[in-house]
């Protein structure tokens, strides 16, 4: 799966060598909220859900590079692009002169920043309550704790508007939900998989495999599901893995074949996830109604 998915992210902490004033800076030691929220900050972003976080909190003109995946919203595209999880650019990093510098805990930029003096926040969002732990801290980070509780209150109301347009006819179906080539699965335990529970379906990867394991074919063949989800990179040719075609999903034409923007969409762990499961509603509606 690559790096644009952003798929685990963990709960917020600051990196234990960044330098002493910078993280008094951070956590507020140095200057009260309202200070934090005139500041203007000079951020970098080395994750799409992280960049679409601080754009939702509103400092996205604070912005000076992001990853390479960053996509949403458009305006990002025109900043500078400094690498991804693995090959972060240090240097170019530097050059931007960033005073918050907000990253995965699967990059290896971490550190080398941090010994430069960078301060640096990690974040690792694997599930919706950890989404909703670093869109706290980073709405603290940036003088927003108010609107940073608002939009988490804004994707649970979300999440249950879209529940609420579940027919009847669909709860309790059970999904597979591919990610990327292996296969690889969202399991129940996973931030898709707890959206995918949220609308009242039965994820038949349990969590107990990894969030998103790599799944043999022959056992999503064997456990049938009642519906299919995934990029249409993978999904195009299904009915050609052995055994596929006699799946009760692909007989009753009831795959949802997700376009990259769609995809995107459902893979952060950001502040669209209530988006993403109107999304996952629209497509599931779609489909030929199939009666029990």
């Amino acid at each position: 799966m690559n790096a644009s998915m952003s798929l685990p992210m963990a709960r917020s902490r600051l990196h234990p060598t960044v330098p002493a004033l910078a993280v008094l800076g951070l956590l507020g030691g140095l200057a009260t909220p309202l200070a934090q929220a005139q500041q203007q900050h000079r951020i970098v972003t080395l994750s799409p859900s992280l960049t679409e976080a601080v754009c939702a909190l509103g400092h996205c003109a604070e912005l000076v590079g992001t990853d390479r995946y960053s996509s949403w919203p458009g305006s990002v595209a025109k900043l500078p692009k400094v690498g991804g999880l693995q090959d972060a650019q240090i240097e170019r990093i530097v050059a931007l002169r960033p005073d918050m510098v907000l990253l995965g805990p699967r990059s290896r930029a971490g550190d080398r920043l941090s010994a430069l003096g960078v301060p640096v926040q990690v974040f690792d969002a694997r599930t919706h309550a950890d989404l909703k732990r670093m869109l706290i801290s980073v709405g603290q980070s940036l003088g927003e704790s108010a609107r940073a509780a608002e939009l988490v209150a804004r994707i649970e109301r979300e999440l249950d508007a879209a529940a609420r347009r579940v027919p009847a006819h669909l709860r309790g179906r059970s999904v597979y939900v591919e990610v990327g080539v292996g296969p690889t699965a969202a399991s129940a335990a996973s931030f898709i998989g707890e959206t995918v529970a949220r609308l009242g379906l039965v994820n038949i990867v349990p969590g107990d495999m990894g969030l998103f394991p790599r799944v043999n074919s022959e056992m999503v063949v064997r456990r049938g599901p009642d519906l299919v989800v995934g990029p249409q990179t993978t999904l195009f040719n299904v009915a050609d893995r052995p055994g596929w075609a006699g799946m009760q999903a692909l007989r009753q034409h009831q795959v949802c074949q997700l376009d990259a923007d769609r995809m995107d969409l459902l893979s952060r762990p950001g502040p669209r996830l209530g988006e993403a499961a109107h999304m996952l509603v629209d497509c599931l509606l779609g489909l030929p109604q199939v009666l029990r």
